[in-house]
């Protein structure tokens, strides 16, 4: 199907985009405002680029053209990661239930998530830089550390056994 994205088609799966959490911060200040979430959508989608902001933009501009919600609010949910952000809004524009706390909510999440993953991958480059620093120190112990030691050993060897 042309109008899904291509990791939905079987691409590798995208990282998160860094801006949800911003986004999410971003709609939720709009919608304690006062405004609507189709609104706030709409506004934080123009300012926030990225592959978030473009599914807000197009959810926002779907539902003002008169469009379905249910299909609108799906161009949020194919972002990576912002299907919790796109029920959310799905289920604020249907019902006018308050927002600005669970959107609040999924901006922690969303951030904390993206610490999380950042916090493995710090991790998994100490692993990597491992071997290379050892490989790096390696001739200099042998040449500062063990060397002299075989070679005092093997002068008292020699003068010993002559």
């Amino acid at each position: 199907m042309p109008g899904r994205p291509a990791w939905a088609r079987g691409a590798a799966r995208p990282a998160v985009d860094a801006r949800l959490p911003l986004a999410a911060d971003l709609v939720a200040a709009c919608v304690a405002a006062g405004a609507g979430p189709v609104e706030a959508a709409r506004a934080v989608g123009a300012s926030v680029g990225g592959a978030v902001g473009q599914g807000l933009a197009r959810a926002a501009a779907d539902v003002r053209l008169g469009g379905d919600p249910e299909a609108a609010w799906r161009h949020v949910a194919e972002v990576p990661g912002a299907s919790a952000l796109a029920r959310c809004l799905r289920r604020a524009a249907a019902s006018g239930a308050p927002a600005a706390e669970p959107l609040a909510r999924i901006a922690a999440e969303a951030r904390a998530d993206g610490n999380r993953a950042a916090t493995e991958r710090a991790r998994r480059a100490a692993v990597a830089v491992t071997a290379p620093v050892g490989l790096c120190f390696l001739p200099a112990f042998l040449a500062l550390g063990v060397a002299p030691v075989v070679i005092g050993l093997a002068s008292g060897l020699l003068r010993g056994g002559g």
